[in-house]
């Protein structure tokens, strides 16, 4: 099978690599890759980093199903499924690990659940409910996913980003109030999701949410942007009564268990349910290209050039 590898660094490849075991487990399920979707944080620093060997890389993927294990129900071949897979021509998993796309909805729509989902523990476990003020920081393709799901989920949003051509981009997606800056005269924020990973963009969201209001952290800080000294967001959160905390998405369990809110496999059930009912637009946020244009897609992706911020491969 082919698999798009990191190679070097700054080096992505069309490679030939081993194929899958040929018999398939009772519980398996597997078929032919139809697109798979870059993530422009986590992979994007696998692609600078240095590398003994080729590494495969990747977490979202929509194929369709081919061959099923004979325990395997409710799922049957020519049925297309998102599944968190690599960047490779052909998937494997079993049932619990993908999630059925419903009739009509385009493989390269549905593979943004997962840059959805980056986002959405903070939007389940969050103590501000709707009509509350919701702030998000940062629009990259997670900070824009993550604006339009607390606005479809009913939150008046105010999504912030000084680049020009990122807030262009979240009207297009139809987010109602797009800023260049926090907004000093608004401090009753419920709910501040920082997506940037920027220090000064933490310590403005400690400054605009109300007294006991949450700041979840959602934002990767690759690394220092200012000499903002941490007594300045510390005496924020003292002063106001912050509630500052990771938006580590993974603190829901993968399956759905007692006494727990929500999981992963649930959630990415939902922002695929969301993605066919058109209430999450994703047009104009990336180009798709095929997997032999990775290094191309890569170079475009770290030079933040092109104007879409994420790209879907197709695999033919």
């Amino acid at each position: 099978m082919k698999a798009m590898a990191f190679t070097g660094p700054r080096r992505a490849e069309l490679l030939d690599w081993p194929d899958l075991p040929a018999q398939l487990q009772p519980r398996e399920l597997d078929g032919r890759t139809l697109v798979s979707l870059t993530s422009p944080g986590t992979e994007l620093n696998g692609f600078i980093a240095e590398r003994k060997e080729p590494g495969l890389s990747g977490y979202a993927t929509v194929f369709e199903v081919e061959r099923v294990g004979a325990d395997v129900a409710n799922i049957k071949p020519g049925d297309r499924v998102f599944h968190m897979g690599k960047h490779v021509s052909r998937q494997r998993c079993e049932p619990g690990g993908c999630v059925p796309l419903p009739a009509g909805l385009a493989p390269e729509l549905a593979v943004f659940a997962r840059l959805m989902c980056v986002s959405w523990t903070t939007f389940q476990n969050t103590t501000a409910r709707p009509p509350d003020r919701v702030l998000v920081t940062g629009l990259g393709i997670i900070g824009n996913l993550a604006a339009q799901v607390f606005q479809a989920g009913g939150y008046r949003v105010t999504a912030v980003d000084p680049a020009e051509d990122r807030r262009q981009l979240a009207r297009t997606t139809g987010l109602c109030d797009v800023r260049a800056a926090v907004p000093a005269d608004i401090t009753d924020f419920g709910l501040a999701v920082e997506c940037s990973g920027h220090e000064q963009a933490v310590l403005d969201c400690c400054k605009a949410v109300r007294k006991r209001g949450e700041v979840a952290l959602v934002g990767v800080p690759w690394r220092k942007r200012t000499d903002l000294a941490a007594f300045d967001i510390l005496h924020a959160v003292f002063h106001r009564y912050v509630v500052l905390r990771s938006g580590w998405e993974w603190e829901a369990p993968w399956l759905q268990t007692e006494f727990r809110v929500g999981s992963i496999l649930g959630n990415l059930a939902g922002a695929v349910d969301w993605l066919a009912q058109g209430r999450i637009n994703v047009a104009g946020l990336y180009r798709t290209a095929s997997p032999s244009e990775a290094q191309s897609v890569w170079d475009d992706l770290l030079a933040q050039r092109g104007g879409y911020l994420a790209a879907v491969f197709k695999w033919a």
